[in-house]
């Protein structure tokens, strides 16, 4: 079910949002103009993704440096994890997730 979560404007490239979708807390980043949604709590220890440093497709936990790739949910840091992510549905200025 897609759930309508923010605007484009909202979002700057290289940075993040935070939303939450159905009780669920989702990062979106802007990587060269598109945008990716990709669970905001990590595996680790729970830290909140998306207060950490955006490098490239490449997000850094603040809590731990556990790294992860925004599009594919790929854990850089430790192979074998994966953070789920979300399709992402732009529509003028809305953004969307299938949650």
């Amino acid at each position: 079910m897609w759930r309508k979560v923010a605007k484009l404007s909202e979002i700057q490239e290289g940075q993040s949002l935070v939303i939450d979708a159905d009780n669920k807390p989702i990062a979106l980043f802007k990587v060269q103009g598109t945008v990716y949604a990709l669970d905001n709590i990590c595996p680790h220890r729970g830290g909140p993704l998306g207060e950490g440093s955006l490098e490239g497709s490449e997000v850094t936990c603040p809590w731990h440096a556990w790294t992860f790739d925004v599009k594919t949910g790929d854990c850089q840091s430790s192979p074998g994890f994966k953070q789920p992510t979300y399709p992402v549905k732009i529509e003028g200025d809305d953004v969307s997730i299938e949650i």
